[in-house]
C-alpha cells in the first residue's frame, strides 16, 4: 500500500481516506497543520492515481488497510477520517474492526445503494472515459464538483492516470454501497458530516449513519456541497478533528 506521510516523530496516528477520484492532494492543507502534534498518514486508495493496487471492492480496500494499521500501527490509531468513497471504506472499517480508532469523521458517505445509477455506470462509462484525458472535459467535470480552482491540476493529473476499469470499478463500488449491521458494535467517538447543498440521499445516508453508530454527532453544514469542508475549507475541518478529539 502506498501512503503519503507527515509528522512520523509524531507519536498520535492520523488517517485520512481521499475521495473517490481523487488522491492524497484531498488532504495536503489539513496534514500540513496537523504534522505539528500528529503522525498523519494519507493512503492512496486501491485503484486511484499512485495506488499499487487495482480496486476491487470496498470491503477488500477496507480489510487491506486494517491489516495496515495492525502490521504498522499495533492495531488501532487515534482518528480515521474519509471523504464519499474514502468515507465508505472508513464505514466499512468500522463494521469489521468496531475499535480500529478511537474517533471517526465520516464525511459525505453515501449508505443507500443506488441500483439504477450502479447498472448505468458500466455502459455510459463506456462512452464518455474517452473525454476524461480532454482538458476542457476535466474542467468542466472539475467546476461541478465545486473544488476549488487552485487544484486543478492535481485533480486533472491524477484523474486521467487512472484506468477505465479501475474508475469503473469504484464508480459502481461507491453507488452499490450498503451500511452492515455490524457497524451498531462501533466503539469510536464518530462525527458525521453532510453538506446541506448535498442530494437528499445524502443527508438521509448520513442521519442513517447517525443512528447506527451508538457514539456519534450529525452535523449538516449550510450551504456546502459534497466533500466542499475538507477539500475547501482545511483550516475548519482540522478545527473539527481536534474539538472532537478535546485536544487544543
Amino acid at each position: 500500500m502506498k501512503t503519503v506521510e507527515y509528522g512520523k516523530e509524531n507519536k498520535d496516528i492520523i488517517i485520512l481516506l481521499h475521495g473517490g477520484g481523487l488522491s492524497g492532494w484531498n488532504y495536503n492543507e489539513e496534514a500540513k497543520i496537523l504534522k505539528k502534534q500528529f503522525h498523519i498518514v494519507v493512503p492512496i486508495l486501491d485503484g486511484h492515481s499512485g495506488s499499487d493496487r487495482n480496486f476491487t471492492t470496498i470491503e477488500e480496500n477496507a480489510r487491506s488497510l486494517i491489516e495496515f494499521i495492525d502490521d504498522n500501527f499495533g492495531g488501532s490509531v487515534l482518528l480515521i477520517g474519509g471523504l464519499s468513497l474514502g468515507g465508505q471504506i472508513l464505514v466499512e472499517m468500522l463494521s469489521q474492526r468496531k475499535d480500529i480508532c478511537k474517533y471517526a469523521v465520516i464525511e459525505s458517505a453515501l449508505v443507500l445503494p443506488m441500483k439504477t445509477t450502479a447498472a448505468l455506470i458500466k455502459p455510459t462509462f463506456a462512452f464518455f472515459y474517452p473525454l476524461i484525458k480532454k482538458r476542457w472535459f476535466a474542467k468542466f467535470q472539475f467546476k461541478s464538483l465545486h473544488i476549488k480552482p487552485a487544484l486543478f491540476d492535481d485533480y486533472y493529473k491524477d484523474t486521467v492516470a487512472i484506468k477505465k476499469e479501475d474508475m469503473t470499478a469504484f464508480l459502481k463500488a461507491n453507488s452499490d454501497y450498503k451500511v452492515k449491521s455490524s457497524l451498531c458494535d462501533c466503539s469510536a467517538k464518530t462525527l458525521v458530516l453532510v453538506g446541506g447543498r448535498e442530494q437528499r440521499i445524502m443527508k438521509k445516508s448520513a442521519k442513517i449513519l447517525n443512528e447506527k453508530i451508538n457514539n456519534s454527532t450529525l452535523e449538516i453544514l449550510p450551504g456546502f456541497y459534497h466533500g466542499d469542508l475538507s477539500i475547501n475549507h482545511p483550516d475548519d475541518y482540522v478545527k473539527k478533528l481536534i474539538s472532537l478529539m478535546g485536544r487544543k
